[in-house]
């Protein structure tokens, strides 16, 4: 008596597990890719939004323009006389304490501190950044910030060609740049 077997053997089996294994492998793997590029972009944005914010504190404090200059990495403390301009805000700052608001209000945004997590970690900003703004007294501003991605890639300041931007920050194979340059009148 033949009997006629229906049906699939373990070895087909074997091999069917093996290539779906396979093909979630691939498909886990492009998911990483894109959370990863998905984060610089994200990182690349945050940069340009705090060069516009500070080149657009700088418009509004227009005498002290210069002042502005130097590098900053997050260690400045917290002025005095919050400079805030809010609905119904009743403070009256001077140039020179708004200068000092701007500019710490600006450290902390690159930072993140206005987003922490359950740990009261900050979350919101970029990975260990540094900025550099060099301010003429004819208006020409250029504003780097400098961080660290989380891909090694090549230095993103080193090939540049004016020194202040190469300068700005620890150089790393993981340094990002983003600069600009504009003139304030």
């Amino acid at each position: 008596m033949i009997a006629n077997e229906k049906g699939f053997s373990l070895i087909e089996v074997l091999v069917a597990l093996v290539i779906l294994v396979i093909g979630l492998i691939g498909v886990f793997n492009l998911h990483l890719v894109s959370k990863r590029g998905s984060f610089e972009s994200f990182q690349q944005t945050q940069a340009s939004y705090i060069a516009q914010d500070i080149i657009n504190r700088m418009k509004l404090n227009r005498g002290l323009l210069t002042a502005y200059s130097g590098t900053y990495a997050g260690n400045l403390s917290k002025p005095a006389t919050a400079c805030d301009v809010a609905v119904g805000a009743n403070v009256v700052c001077t140039v020179n304490q708004t200068l000092a608001w701007d500019l710490y209000k600006w450290e902390q945004q690159m930072l993140g501190s206005a987003e922490v997590n359950s740990d009261s970690v900050k979350v919101g900003g970029l990975d260990t950044p540094t900025a550099c703004i060099r301010a003429q007294a004819n208006g020409n501003v250029t504003v780097v910030i400098t961080w660290r991605g989380i891909r090694k890639v090549s230095d993103g300041a080193a090939s540049n060609s004016d020194a202040f931007v190469s300068g700005c920050g620890t150089a790393s194979d993981r340094r990002r740049a983003y600069s600009v340059n504009t003139v304030i009148i």
